[in-house]
């Protein structure tokens, strides 16, 4: 036991000299990098793009599976509509994807947005698989959740508030669009009250979308390592199989909430759709 013990302490001594104190060593491996670790076997570093405009161009780890899960949602969606050419009656990887796309156009979609649903189905099926491929993405060994990323979810999000504006503004018109964010029958001295707080409630959506995506994603991921940081900070196996057990616990859960999180990011961005488009309901 004595031999197991200094074994661990050798490990989270080495851990600490190259990630710093506990927490460190925590967001080291949550965070966005410029290289890509396959401890401890090897690791990848990034080329070095060329700076533009004073910006410098160069992914991190969280953009190269950014692109990883936009090429699969593409790979697979263009099988997917090759097959649909060949034969209208789903099989094998085409009907499993056929339950997501159904759920996304009937149950969200059409129930949400009613009338004229079928002209925003496209972008909703786009940020659903890509919200989910991203988040499955992050659960396999050596890879990243980019949508743990506050950057990544807010890009998702500004994506959503200007397709809302859009929506909002081809079905009603400019001017008949923000005059309609005011609700009827307002008296007119609360007007100066209402109109800030109605343009506010322009921004504050998005912003919604944005974090609850980035907590629900990065929680998962702080708790397992922070389990599994328990065997090498408290320097004893004794906690392992409980550290253990909850931590393949939570990864079970953090599959769950992969899908969840996915599924409301779209339901939210196509009820806001709905609400700018059909503004008298």
């Amino acid at each position: 036991m004595s031999n197991t013990v200094d074994t661990l302490n050798t490990v989270a001594d080495s851990v600490q000299q190259s990630s710093g104190p506990g927490s460190d060593w925590i967001l080291h491996h949550v965070m966005d990098a410029s290289e890509l670790d396959f401890e401890p076997f090897f690791t990848i570093h990034i080329p070095q793009f060329p700076t533009v405009f004073g910006i410098d161009m160069t992914p991190t780890k969280h953009v190269v599976f950014m692109w990883l899960a936009a090429l699969l949602v593409l790979l697979t969606f263009t099988i997917i509509a090759n097959r649909y050419k060949k034969s209208l009656v789903p099989k094998g990887i085409t009907n499993f994807f056929e339950v997501f796309i159904l759920v996304v156009r009937d149950e969200i979609a059409k129930s949400t947005i009613g009338k004229g649903y079928e002209k925003f189905v496209p972008y909703l099926l786009t940020i659903f698989f890509f919200i989910l491929f991203g988040n499955f993405l992050g659960l396999l060994p050596w890879s990243a959740t980019f949508t743990s990323n506050i950057g990544a979810t807010a890009a998702l999000a500004i994506c959503s508030f200007f397709m809302i504006q859009i929506a909002g503004i081809r079905q009603n018109g400019f001017f008949g669009y923000f005059k309609g964010l005011i609700p009827h029958g307002i008296p007119p001295v609360l007007l100066v009250l209402m109109i800030p707080v109605e343009i506010l409630g322009l921004f504050t959506k998005p912003f919604a979308l944005a974090i609850r995506l980035f907590a629900n994603m990065i929680a998962g991921h702080f708790v397992i390592l922070a389990l599994i940081g328990l065997i090498f900070f408290m320097g004893t196996v004794l906690v392992a199989p409980a550290a253990i057990l909850f931590a393949i616990f939570i990864y079970l859960l953090e599959i769950l909430v992969a899908l969840i999180q996915a599924y409301i990011f779209t339901i939210l961005t196509s009820m806001f759709i709905g609400m700018a488009v059909h503004q008298e309901h």
